[in-house]
This record gives structure tokens, sequence and C-alpha cells, in this order.
């Protein structure tokens, strides 16, 4: 690529220039030459200077999207995150190949494996691309210009019902900035987190791991969730303790929400029945709504079912929250859009 790009660098034979280049200093001047050939030579050194820029940047997006297949280790991940044909990222490592004359991709429809030769690109390319976004953010940052786009990771309880008011906001405040979110399982939001298919992630009960760095938002205060007829709602709080032998309406066993409440209700010696589980927040509610059982929840997730009074919340007798965070990957260079985006998930609205 860059052997191409340095013979560019000479200014292309057009017409009536092919038979004697000019200096810049004679074009500037204009000793020598006529208003015609002026124009012409200009229009070449235009040109050239517009294909070093195009193939620069095309450089550029070839890499990342090696880095991001590397991660991801999947062609349809990696098209969809540069919203790119399957055929387009192929084809993009078979140029990659070609260029360096070596086979990056070990392909298999079982294994995805980088090569020796692939693993060097790789590792070299993420230095080079991490240098890339930390000059475009300071740039950014001199100029007081925040713009791009940033990728959310969430799961469904924060997504649907904490999110939603935080992205209002901050499309008001900052309109030159596309946010896209995606709603997955906690487990998945770390994987794209570290696979880089997003910027940041947004969990409960956040693990710390030294792969990704967490910044705590806030916590949200559970309560107890029923139906108005059941006769929980009567009460004015409810104690752990009488908890004990009721029917549940469950998170799935390996959600992180899930593992907190049984550590909570463990340490309480309250036993209760799980008749379902589910991985989300809106199916717990729809059982709950059918009286099928009682559920511990974050006190936001319930709020327009009680002001609907389609369900009760019942606070219960004691302080328990859930705590909220945002992951990014370690060594991510934070753009200034997506820094102001965490500061204000921050702060109350």
């Amino acid at each position: 690529m860059r052997g191409n790009l340095a013979a560019e660098r000479t200014l292309p034979p057009k017409t009536s220039l092919a038979r004697g280049r000019p200096s810049l200093n004679s074009w500037r001047h204009g000793s020598g030459m006529s208003a015609l050939l002026r124009a012409e030579w200009l229009e070449a050194w235009v040109d050239v200077e517009a294909v070093l820029l195009f193939n620069t940047i095309m450089q550029f997006e070839s890499i990342k999207v090696f880095c991001d297949l590397a991660e991801t280790e999947s062609f349809t991940q990696t098209a969809q995150v540069n919203c790119v044909s399957q055929s387009a990222i192929s084809q993009t490592i078979s140029a990659l190949e070609k260029h360096f004359k070596s086979l990056l991709i070990e392909r298999s429809k079982k294994n995805f494996r980088l090569t020796t030769e692939g693993e060097i690109l790789y590792n070299y390319s993420k230095q080079l691309l991490e240098v890339y976004d930390t000059i475009r953010s300071r740039m950014q940052e001199i100029r007081h210009v925040i713009s791009g786009e940033i990728r959310v990771a969430t799961v469904y309880s924060l997504g649907l019902h904490d999110l939603p008011p935080y992205i209002k906001r901050f499309m008001q405040d900052y309109p030159e900035v596309n946010v896209h979110v995606e709603y997955r399982r906690a487990n998945q939001v770390y994987e794209a987190v570290l696979g880089n298919t997003v910027d940041v992630g947004l969990v409960a009960y956040p693990d710390q791991d030294e792969r990704w760095e967490i910044v705590p938002l806030r916590k949200e205060r559970l309560v107890l969730a029923c139906h108005p007829q059941h006769p929980f709602a009567k009460l004015q709080s409810v104690k752990l303790k009488a908890l004990d032998g009721q029917k549940f309406i469950s998170f799935e066993p390996d959600m992180p929400t899930r593992k907190a409440l049984d550590k909570l209700l463990r340490g309480q010696r309250v036993k209760v029945q799980h008749v379902m589980e589910f991985d989300n927040i809106e199916t717990v509610k729809r059982a709950l709504e059918l009286n099928c059982g009682v559920a511990i929840v974050p006190q936001p997730s319930v709020k327009r079912e009680v002001d609907q009074q389609t369900l009760a919340a019942v606070p219960l007798d004691g302080e328990y929250f859930r705590t909220l965070g945002a992951v990014y990957r370690s060594n991510k260079v934070l753009s200034l859009a997506l820094k102001e985006f965490l500061a204000m998930l921050k702060k109350p609205i």
C-alpha cells in the first residue's frame, strides 16, 4: 500500500504537464506558464492530494476491520460493527494478505485463529489505532468539538428503564453524537466490551476484572413487587424473613442480580420457591401481573406498573440496593463524547 502511495506522490503527467513539470514556485509566480496550464497543474496537484488522503483513510479502515475481526473472531459481528457486508470484510482481509504477502488468518469452519504474521499485524495495528484515537480525541478537546458515535451494550432492566432519559438528554445536549444501544444479557455485555464491538457496557453488580475498568454509577433501592391483590400489597413494609416459603418469580440462576438476591436471602436463612425463572425484567413483571408469585426488583423498573396499578411495590424492611456500573476495556482511549456520556450517567436525572 505505502509503496504505491509513495509512487503516486509524483505529479501525474496530465495533458501538456507531461512535457515538463513546473515546480510549485513556478506555478505560484506564474513564470513560463499560461493561465490554462496553471489551472491544469493545480487540478492535477489537488487530484493527487485527494488520492493520498483517501488511501490513507482506507488503510486505517482496513486495519480497524482486521483488528475487529481478530477480537470478535466473527465475520458476521465484524460486518455489523463496521456497517458493511461479510463479503466486504473478506475482501479487506484478502487485500491485506496480498499486500503483506502473508496468510493472516487460518480459515476453518470450526476454529478461528490468527497466524504468527496475523498476531504481529494485530499487535502493531492496535498500537497504531490507539495512537490515532488519542490524536483525534485530543484534537476534539482542543476545538471543544463533541461528535462521533458511542456504542452501548446494556442489560435489559437498566437499558429499558434507567437509560432512556439519559439518552434523550445527551442527544439534546450533543446532537452531533450518534448513540447506538444494544440490549444483552450481562455475560454478553462483558464479551462485547472485551471484543471491542461496543465502547461501554452498562451492568448491575459489575464484576471486578483487570481486563476492564469500572465506573460506579449509582444504587437502586430494591422492593418487593407483587400483584395488587396479593396479601403483601397491603403492608407498609415487609421483612425478608416473611418471604420464607413464598413462590418467587426469579431471574435465571447465572444472572448477576439473581446471584446477589440468592446471597441476600441465604444470609437471612430464607428459602423461597423459584416457580418461574426469566432472563429479563419485562417477563418477570408479566408473570407478577398474573399473580404467579412475588419478586424482589429494582424500584425504578416497576414504576410504570405501580402508577398504572397493575403491580404493587412494597418497601423491604432494611436498606437493600442494586449497584449499577459502566465498564469499558482497559487501556481504551476514551473519546470526548464518551467521557461526557459517562459523566452524565453518574448524575441523577
